[in-house]
């Protein structure tokens, strides 16, 4: 499998991804980019040691200081290349992927990220060209740099009054992750309790693949929160740049929803503000943005189309269903730390649990979740659902995959951007007997036009 996909590079170690290989992306980066320094981090996998160091090599042999930050979260990496003014940053992660795939993640001088469209293509090309990369003249050198305290004070700042979190109770689930160590310094700085699980950083991943949005990896944290009595949950995936929470009663919350608090939340401080989110769920973000007078813009899926956006539009939030959460006073760039502390905020502030301050959403706005499905021709499927569900429909928007709104029920058909799978999210206007019908008939027509594919192949 090729490991360069849309806007990352993801496979598995050996096969897909190797050190010869992240030597020559190493050499590839400094010679296209030219960066007098490149923040390198990595997550807690037991191949990210090896890659580092081939990455590192490859840097510096093609003329790039390297700045080593250690075991952290990605977006640890993208604070520290703005916080150090390098010319680029590299995270060595897979994510939520299995344990033995790992992958890297790039961006440019101010953290802008280095997708197909802007760099990582050429990256590619260079780096599996038969040829010779040549070493620079002047080879680059290697240097540590601790930047967990300043990465610390930057998720803080976000609070308005941060001694308003001392004293709750708070459930965590790090996956045996990278998120352990962070949140340890983040809750000692506030005054939060911790109920840990799943917490030292463990790249053989023990308690399963680091996946918070698998229902059976929400089990343990779930019950930790019922049974410590806490005030909220939260787990991470591997490197944390998604945080997914639990209210009080140990329910997992939609990310959908918690797009629409941070978004009222973000108008609140900044009147008129503009905010992006993602085509699969729109209508409580619309609805919300729209009331506190600010400007909803929807876009392209993906950590990378979502930013340029934010960038190109000067937004001060942008928000996906599936977790990510970008904030224009986090360089645009996503971060699992800083929508947690807000959301903590909204509970203290609110004498309130969680449960409550997303009730009426989840009651105008009730949702399917995402629901995925194999496929072995993803567009043939999307055109089919089209052709069966666009008579009658208010809108049919294509900005990813397909969405089709009618009157009462609202729904997003898309294929991964990793994976050989289409994406299913449906929508409805307070009518869950509708959502569930709706629901039912999508999937029983995806799996009739999967099983006509599958015999036209015989």
């Amino acid at each position: 499998m090729d490991p360069f996909l849309a806007y990352d590079v993801r496979g598995r170690v050996g096969e897909d991804l190797n050190e010869p290989l992240a030597y020559r992306i190493g050499m590839s980066f400094s010679h296209l980019f030219e960066p007098e320094s490149v923040v390198l981090g990595m997550d807690v996998r037991e191949s990210s040691r090896d890659l580092f160091k081939a990455l590192s090599d490859g840097l510096m042999d093609g003329g790039s200081n390297v700045i080593d930050i250690g075991m952290c979260g990605t977006e640890v990496v993208y604070f520290a290349t703005s916080h150090l003014g390098a010319g680029g940053g590299i995270m060595i992660t897979a994510s939520h992927n299995p344990r033995d795939y790992n992958g890297m993640k790039f961006v440019g001088k101010g953290s802008i990220p280095i997708h197909g469209l802007n760099g990582l293509n050429d990256i590619r090309d260079m780096s599996l060209q038969d040829k010779d990369i040549p070493r620079a003249g002047r080879g680059g050198g290697l240097m540590s740099a601790d930047v967990v305290e300043p990465y610390i004070d930057k998720v803080v700042s976000f609070l308005e009054d941060p001694d308003r979190l001392g004293g709750m109770k708070l459930a965590t689930d790090p996956g045996h992750g990278c998120a352990g160590p962070f949140i340890d310094k983040i809750a000692s700085r506030l005054g939060i309790e911790l109920v840990r699980i799943h917490h030292d950083p463990d790249g053989s991943f023990p308690a399963g693949v680091p996946n918070p949005i698998l229902p059976e990896m929400r089990r343990e944290i779930s019950q930790a929160v019922i049974s410590s009595g806490a005030d909220a949950g939260a787990a991470w995936d591997g490197d944390f740049d998604r945080c997914f929470l639990f209210d009080e009663n140990g329910r997992f919350i939609e990310g959908y929803y918690i797009v629409g608090m941070l978004a009222k939340t973000v108008l609140e401080r900044e009147k008129g503000a503009k905010i992006v989110h993602d085509p699969r769920l729109v209508w409580n973000t619309v609805e919300i943005v729209r009331s506190m007078g600010g400007v909803p813009m929807m876009n392209r899926t993906g950590h990378a189309f979502i930013k340029d956006r934010m960038r190109k539009e000067d937004a001060a939030y942008g928000g996906e269903m599936s977790a990510h959460h970008y904030f224009r006073d986090f360089y645009y760039c996503d971060t699992g730390m800083v929508p947690l502390m807000l959301v903590l905020q909204l509970i203290s502030g609110s004498e309130k649990g969680l449960s409550s301050l997303v009730r009426d959403m989840e009651n105008r706005y009730p949702v399917s979740g995402e629901i995925n499905r194999k496929a072995m021709d993803p567009r043939q499927t999307i055109e089919a659902i089209e052709r069966e569900y666009a008579p009658g429909a208010l809108s049919i928007d294509r900005t990813d995959g397909i969405s089709i709104e009618h009157e009462r029920f609202r729904f997003n058909l898309r294929s991964s951007n990793t994976e050989p799978l289409i994406r299913l999210n449906v929508e409805t206007k307070g009518d869950r007997a509708l959502l569930r019908s709706v629901t039912e008939g999508l999937l029983n027509a995806i799996d009739s036009i999967e099983k006509e594919s599958e015999g036209s192949c015989r």
